[in-house]
């Protein structure tokens, strides 16, 4: 039978939820399954039926009621288990194959879905710059749970700036104007770069980059998601590695 989690665990942790956003808080059993196969070592994880636990003694796991559940949980319906984990991010790094350059983008659907399509790609590098945090409850859900295998590095854009001169890569950015993707070839490793929702690639991020593609759309249509944009590109960029 499973130890219960005590008033004051519970207590503390739905303090923390609120101010230490250091802390993950994972509701739905294939993600937290993934993660701890990924390497991500829980604190705590709550299940509110026995039979949800699936690790045995592998792992601290406290019996709690549903109502523990729902209040700690970020889902509408949570699936009555409950990973709490420490992010540790991870340190910034040159990367040595093409990677995923998330400029200001503030939608963490949008971003989950990228770094889920980025890792499918082969893009295992992914920086978010001054955009939404990893730690997002609908990022990682959005992403399913690719965030744990994909390396991905949280970033100033000072810092990014710095790292990107000294680092001496390549950088993509798409552009109306600019060649059409599937036309576009080129040498080496490159970095994709997909901006803002509303303004696009920020001007200091711009300014960097070395290659401007178009992805061809009959007059009817203006512009794409940011994250259809950027599997589009990814894939076309990635054709040639599959």
């Amino acid at each position: 039978m499973l130890e219960r989690a005590s008033a004051s665990l519970i207590k503390d942790l739905k303090k923390q939820k609120r101010e230490n956003s250091s802390l993950l808080f994972l509701d739905n059993m294939k993600i937290i399954k993934d993660a701890i196969n990924y390497g991500l070592k829980p604190l705590y994880i709550f299940v509110d039926d026995e039979k949800l636990n699936i690790w045995g003694d592998g792992e601290k796991v406290l019996k709690v009621d549903r109502k523990t559940i729902e209040q700690l949980s970020d889902s509408k319906t949570p699936q009555g288990v409950l990973c709490i984990a420490e992010y540790i991010p991870n340190i910034v790094k040159k990367p040595q194959t093409n990677f995923l350059v998330i400029d200001k983008l503030q939608d963490p659907g949008n971003v989950g879905t990228l770094i889920r399509t980025a890792l499918a790609c082969g893009f295992d590098n992914i920086f978010l710059v001054d955009s939404v945090r990893i730690n997002n409850s609908k990022l990682i859900r959005s992403s399913v749970g690719t965030i744990f295998q994909a390396y991905v590095m949280e970033i100033s854009t000072e810092d990014f700036i710095l790292k990107f001169k000294e680092w001496d890569l390549s950088l993509i950015k798409a552009d109306m104007k600019g060649e059409n993707i599937f036309n576009f070839t080129y040498d080496g490793i490159v970095g994709l770069v997909i901006g803002n929702e509303g303004q696009g690639v920020s001007k200091e991020i711009s300014q960097l980059c070395k290659y401007n593609i178009s992805i061809p759309m009959k007059d009817k249509v203006e512009s794409l998601n940011a994250s259809i944009s950027g599997a589009i590109i990814m894939y076309q960029l990635a054709k040639n590695n599959f």
